[in-house]
């Protein structure tokens, strides 16, 4: 499963990153904020617009705000 389809309030865990899917400014920013491998994340929103982009996650006491493309890029263990 990839985090792009984990429900709003739900938690899981980040078992692995496609990182050739995704920018590498953007690999960059995603890892300096703690979205990796064996990071606990929850989705606290989804936009309204469209493919529901952007997507809030919870990570740590951080929300974060990404794109559903790099989500997609995020294989998760939901728990």
């Amino acid at each position: 499963m990839t985090l792009d389809q984990l429900d709003r309030g739900q938690r899981a865990t980040v078992l692995a990153v496609d990182w050739s899917a995704i920018a590498p400014d953007d690999a960059k920013r995603l890892q300096a904020m703690g979205i990796d491998a064996g990071a606990r994340v929850a989705v606290a929103h989804r936009g309204v617009f469209g493919g529901a982009d952007p997507i809030a996650l919870i990570v740590g006491r951080m929300t974060v705000a990404v794109r559903r493309l790099h989500a997609a890029a995020m294989e998760i263990d939901p728990a």
